[in-house]
């Protein structure tokens, strides 16, 4: 175990996820997104449905901006009921959960009417639960909006010009396969560090959302954003199945009603950010692009005929959610 998380543990050692405090039960709630980010504003919202419900009986603290630790950091203590619950990227969880780095297929979603009816049907239920012998129960999806490049020197036209280039991406095997079948260089840095190594240029472009893109002031060092819209992986929120389990069949719905309607209130708010974003990002000097999407689609077939020969388990998951139709 890493000496952070050691200190995260040792400062948590007296609490645990969820914890009885004259009769009520108080849930610690960790993320790394900032304050200002919508899906903060989202795990508020859950905190507060959920203490209304459960006329006070419930309440859920939320620390954000990594006060509890990264996301990987999360997981672990959610596994070991130190922290209860959490919102990570589903690409945080391919390790616990293979099935789930099916987000990380580039352009594997048609459109966003696409996206939510696979997320909010039977595919998504499947895959909130597929980690559940991990220690981690899926609540809900949130929108995390599509990813496209954004890099310090020049603009991403077309694969081509990633060559050569050091691309951030989250430590997530499908995302570095992309980045690598596109040309570039794919190199794994946590999401807290990226603004330092982008300005030191250990790494010379990322890519993320808009809302992630802004609020995260990598506009300040990435003067050109490639709307390239390569994939759509959305947000989980998790509760540590310790803490879940703690909690009687009306509290287990309770939470589970406020997670559902905080995804609602997440889906608006990010719709709104997302907005505000290309509108803040442009006004501070940034270059926005909007590439053909054909060559980079073209670029990126070896990653599904790697999928379909070497693991037909994922494979039969991409067919079933390219099939999905209203």
């Amino acid at each position: 175990m890493n000496p952070k998380l050691t200190l995260i543990l040792l400062l948590l050692l007296a609490l645990s996820g969820c914890k009885e405090d004259s009769r009520v039960k108080i849930i610690k709630m960790g993320h790394a997104q900032v304050t200002a980010h919508p899906v903060h504003n989202a795990m508020v919202f859950l905190a507060e449905r959920l203490e209304e419900k459960s006329n006070g009986r419930i309440k859920v603290k939320v620390y954000p901006n990594q006060q509890l630790g990264t996301e990987r950091e999360l997981i672990e203590l959610l596994q070991i009921g130190s922290v209860g619950m959490t919102k990570v990227s589903a690409a945080s969880l391919e390790a616990f959960s293979p099935e789930i780095s099916v987000f990380g297929i580039p352009f594997l979603f048609r459109d966003d009417a696409h996206t939510n009816q696979v997320l909010n049907g039977e595919i998504g239920t499947e895959l909130l639960l597929s980690c559940q012998k991990f220690w981690l129960r899926g609540l809900c999806f949130y929108d995390a909006g599509k990813r496209s490049f954004y890099t310090k020197t020049k603009p991403v036209e077309t694969p081509a010009d990633l060559a050569g280039l050091k691309v951030r991406v989250q430590e997530s095997k499908m995302a570095i396969n992309m980045v690598r079948a596109m040309g570039g260089s794919p190199t794994p840095v946590a999401y807290g560090e990226l603004y330092t190594a982008l300005q030191q240029g250990i790494v010379d472009a990322a890519e993320n959302n808009p809302p992630s893109f802004y609020n995260s002031r990598h506009y300040e060092v990435c003067k050109f954003y490639s709307i390239d819209e390569h994939t759509m992986v959305p947000d989980v929120v998790l509760v540590s199945t310790k803490v879940w389990e703690e909690l009687n069949p009306q509290e287990q719905e309770w939470l589970q009603e406020a997670a559902d309607e905080s995804a609602v209130f997440q889906a608006q708010l990010w719709k709104e950010s997302v907005e505000e974003s290309m509108r803040e990002v442009q006004k501070a000097g940034v270059i926005v692009s909007y590439p053909s999407k054909d060559a980079f689609r073209e670029q990126v077939q070896s990653i599904y005929d790697q999928v379909e020969a070497e693991n037909p388990v994922l494979a039969r998951l991409i067919e079933r959610i390219q099939n999905t139709r209203e």
